[in-house]
């Protein structure tokens, strides 16, 4: 067994006075489990990226909504490049405060893997690497020493902050480090990496396991982590087909072959990532839905896994350019949370097994044992015992993970009193499987002063109360269920509410309950000092449960839409929550509980039969959005006329790079050269046309990957050549647009769809913009010169950050901000039509006054009648939310966070709309409502640290007339 232990390096690099405010923890493992101060620990965690919600008031209800599922992690990316906008600059203040973070994961009381790559994937920019590295030398992922120099200056600034927030030294929930991502590549080279990665992390003071996801590598010898774990993805990626399934993988070998770790999952599927002109992500939470998830993530279970992370619990939204090529704006994956952070059915099976998983500790160690089959051939039985205490556990499917058909069975299982034993034993009654379905059983099992010989039913949780125990069990509507519980003698048992027969069997000393799952039945159970209420319900019931730990111990709430927190005082449980509807809430607690205030109004309380306290909450009040109207319009591509004023912006002239990638024509093109990194990037060439110019042939990179969908379109003195969306097309030129002799410019703008994500060969370093221009029959030259972001890496707006701005002429000038003066825009109403290429931008305002106390997701919507040619960037209040291409899709909504947005006063959104052809413009725009919550959710006010860009900046960006 392992052990990491807080040691005495913490009083040097934090004073001994902090090292010494909290006790040290200790993280051990086994070849079982996780151990936490000698406890042996089932980890159930999801994914979560703070980078892909700019609001942090919103992390703290993403965090909250996942302990209230039962997650007793998150994992977490921490991003360089969203860090990093160049070199030597680290931002770790605002929406990027990962002290901040971390702090509300201790106060919420849930773990974090951490993982800061430096590489991380996650189809995200470059995979996380920061733009400027994209300009640097060294093979990236290896020992290069440039690469080397680059990301040990990453690591110690992130480190820092996640070494103070180690369990290992008390002040914070840092379970687990992990280093570097996906890396499968096991040469001495990256051996070598490896190591020095892990090397780096424990002297800048991480002392918690370290651990990987790098599928069977690592796992001896130079660079091997202390946990090694698998990514498993067993339905892939394409949502086009929702119905369709995978074979389930059976990891029982890997577990074997595990003699000092647990068998571990830092990803393992929990969606889908879609693309442009994908099906979207409702076919993703189709194709990864609930029934997926009971069936793969209790096959895990089955092979001996204690350590499942699902990729994502909540995904968020690429907003400005952060994502990588392939995939749009919204990054809701498909999640168990979606990206406007409601829940859904998946987070309701999510919480029924973390539930489980929380409350049955014998599963957190478990060896397989052999099982005599179900009579019914079409489904299969996986058996596991605790070697401690000899809790059993079956996990029940099809045998063919894709069967839809709906069976029924008898099985054969051991008893520690009985033997073999066939359940159920009610005559007329089996244990169903519906297609796709799968359960885990108990028997053997020990909770409280209860003795559970075994049941049909599944356990959600049971808890102490007092001198009470509650137990909560599940199943489909409509199924049979069997429970049986042993006693010395017949315990008096009242049936509260519902159809339960009750049979005692003196012979076994065994209480047998039957029943079907319908709505929610109670049944008190009495001998001596032992009392268990049974609470026995289908699925719906078992999902309006929420369990909440007090510093005198849990309570079960059951009703609302969510709760969040429970504190107890006195005689008195303050909930906290959110309601969808008015409804009851329902407390569970302590004998001697009288009280019950929700979100901190006290409320009327009955004492119900089953001892609990019954109160009526409200719902939230109606909400209404604004019409957008009143919109102004303006010409925004000044650049496309020869008089534009571009002597402020850089030459191309730059004829050597460290990038290996840069193989063409010198000067350099890249605009990753000039330190334009993210966005729409312009060009202008001047040439002095001899008259042979007949056409000119335009060569770019877009990044045309994995189905992504860039573009370029060029004029030339003003006059439309055309697009092109593969990167490279020849077009004609007429004679009379040509100033013989005199300066002609060619005007291009071309959409960056971000930068590859690196599978160490370098392909994030793929250049970005122009790669060539020449033209057909003459040798003409051209001089260029390139305008992207205003202030490339140096950013006028750090708040908002260097992923939130491109390089359109509006951009540059500031007309995304709130404070920018359109008095003087023509006026307009949508949808706008128009047959001229280029550059419009929209502005328009509204005003919002939400209802206090309530969380109100709101949406803005983009709707066509028919497919245009244009493509819009979406600003709210400044911030860059939105990617939307016409003819591509498939996102049409795009979430408005709170904190970007103003719930209680003026917003402003400003749409830049880039005509691509002569059939462009821009569709209808509106306010969508998403959901309507009642919530102690309190978010602060929006961070409009400044509401325009410095006007220092604006003269060096071009003038037109």
């Amino acid at each position: 067994m392992i052990s990491f232990r807080w040691a005495g390096v913490a009083l040097a690099l934090w004073g001994a006075s902090s090292a010494m405010a909290a006790p040290a923890h200790t993280v051990t493992y086994d070849r079982y489990s996780l151990i936490v101060d000698g406890k042996p620990m089932y980890l159930w965690s999801g994914s979560f990226h703070y980078w892909r919600l700019p609001s942090p008031d919103l992390w703290l209800d993403v965090l909250q909504k996942m302990k209230a599922a039962g997650f007793n992690a998150v994992e977490i990316y921490f991003d360089w490049g969203y860090h990093s906008p160049r070199r030597g600059v680290y931002d770790f203040s605002g929406i990027r405060d990962v002290d901040r973070l971390l702090d509300m994961a201790r106060d919420v009381g849930i773990y974090v893997i951490a993982r800061p790559g430096p590489y991380i994937n996650a189809e995200t920019d470059a995979g996380g690497f920061p733009g400027w590295l994209v300009t640097t030398a060294g093979k990236p992922r290896s020992t290069s020493p440039e690469y080397t120099a680059a990301y040990r200056e990453w690591m110690t600034q992130i480190d820092r902050i996640i070494a103070r927030h180690q369990v290992t030294d008390g002040r914070g929930t840092v379970l687990l480090y992990q280093v570097e991502n996906e890396l499968y590549d096991e040469s001495a080279d990256t051996r070598r990496y490896m190591q020095d990665l892990e090397d780096k992390a424990r002297a800048d003071g991480i002392t918690v396991p370290l651990t990987g996801n790098h599928n069977g590598n690592f796992v001896q010898g130079l660079g091997a982590t202390d946990i090694p774990g698998h990514d498993s993805y067993p339905l892939d990626f394409d949502c086009t087909r929702p119905e369709r399934w995978n074979a389930i993988y059976d990891f029982s070998a890997e577990r074997r072959e595990l003699t000092r770790t647990p068998l571990f999952f830092p990803e393992y599927q929990g969606g889908a990532f879609d693309v442009w002109g994908g099906p979207g992500y409702a076919a993703c939470r189709a194709l990864t839905g609930p029934a997926f998830e009971r069936v793969f993530y209790e096959s895990v279970m089955a092979a001996g896994s204690t350590m499942q992370n699902f990729y994502m619990t909540y995904g968020g939204i690429n907003w400005g350019w952060l994502s990588s090529p392939g995939v749009y704006t919204s990054y809701d994956y498909g999640a168990a949370i979606t990206a406007s952070r409601q829940l859904t059915p998946k987070y309701d099976q999510q919480k029924l097994i973390g539930y489980m998983t929380r409350a049955v500790a014998p599963l957190a160690r478990t060896d397989a044992i052999g099982t005599s089959v179900p009579d019914n051939r079409r489904l299969q039985v996986t058996a596991r015992i605790n070697p401690d205490d000899g809790t059993r556990f079956y996990f029940l499917r099809h045998a063919e993970a894709q069967d839809t058909s709906d069976d029924a069975t008898h099985l054969k299982i051991v008893l520690n009193d009985r033997g073999e034993t066939t359940i159920p034993e009610q005559p007329g009654t089996t244990i169903h499987i519906a297609g796709r379905d799968a359960k885990v059983l108990l028997a053997d099992y020990r909770f409280g002063k209860q003795s559970l010989a075994y049941s049909t039913s599944e356990l959600l949780t049971q808890l102490r109360l007092g001198t009470r125990d509650l137990a909560v069990f599940y199943g489909r509507h409509g199924e049979d269920g069997e429970t049986v519980l042993r006693y010395p003698s017949e315990p008096k048992t009242r049936v509260l509410q519902g159809k339960v027969t009750t049979h005692w069997d003196a012979a076994t000393h065994s209480l047998r309950l039957n029943y079907r799952h319908d709505g929610l039945a109670r049944v008190a159970i009495d001998q001596g000092d032992t009392s268990l209420l049974l609470l026995v319900g289908d699925n719906e019931a078992a999902i309006r449960f929420w369990q909440l730990d007090t510093v005198d111990g849990p309570v079960l709430v059951r009703g609302p839409y969510l709760v969040r927190g429970a504190v107890r005082s006195g005689d008195t449980i303050a909930l906290t929550g959110d309601t969808d509807q008015a409804g009851e809430v329902e407390l569970f607690g302590l004998p001697d509980t009288r009280h019950v205030s929700w979100n901190g109004v006290p409320v009327d309380t009955v004492t119900t039969a089953s001892a609990s306290l019954l109160a009526h909450v409200d719902g939230p009040a109606p909400v209404s959005l604004p019409r957008l109207e009143n919109w102004r319009v303006s010409d925004g591509a000044p650049e496309i006329a020869p008089t534009f004023d571009d002597s402020g912006w850089l030459t191309t002239d730059r004829t050597s790079s460290p990038n290996p990638y840069w193989n063409h024509r010198l000067p350099i093109l890249d605009s990753d050269a000039y330190g334009f990194h993210h966005g729409n990037v312009w060009y202008r060439g001047h040439f002095r046309a001899t008259g042979k110019e007949i056409g000119i042939r335009l060569s770019a990179n877009m990044g045309v990957h994995l189905g992504n969908h860039g573009i370029f379109t060029a004029w030339l003195n003003g006059h439309f050549l055309g697009n092109n969306p593969s990167g490279a097309q020849q077009f004609a030129i007429d004679p009379a647009w040509l100033k013989k002799g005199g300066d002609n410019v060619t005007a291009v703008l071309v959409d960056n769809h971000g930068h590859l994500q690196e599978e160490h060969n370098g392909a994030f370093r793929e250049p970005r913009g122009l790669l060539s221009a020449t033209f057909a029959n003459a040798a003409t030259d051209i001089q260029w010169k390139i305008q992207g972001n205003l202030g490339g890496e140096n950013l006028p707006d750090p708040m908002r950050g260097p992923f939130n701005a491109g390089g359109l002429y509006g951009e540059r000038m500031g007309w995304q901000m709130p404070g920018f003066a359109d008095a003087k825009w023509e006026t307009t109403t949508l949808p706008h039509a128009t047959d001229k290429p280029g550059v419009d931008w929209y502005r328009t305002t509204f005003r919002l006054d939400l209802p206090a106390g309530q969380d109100v997701p709101i949406a803005l919507r983009i709707h066509d009648l028919a497919s245009h040619h244009y493509r819009a960037i979406v600003f709210i209040n400044g911030w860059q939310i939105g990617r939307y291409i016409s003819d591509v899709g498939p996102q049409t909504d795009f979430e408005l966070p709170s904190g970007l947005l103003n719930p209680h006063g003026n917003n402003t959104i400003a749409i830049a709309a880039w005509s691509t052809a002569h059939d462009g413009g821009l569709g209808e725009v509106s306010l969508v409502l998403q959901g309507n919550y009642r919530t102690s959710l309190v978010p602060n006010p929006p961070p409009f640290a400044s509401d325009r860009l410095p006007a220092t900046d604006l003269p060096d960006q071009g003038r037109h007339d």
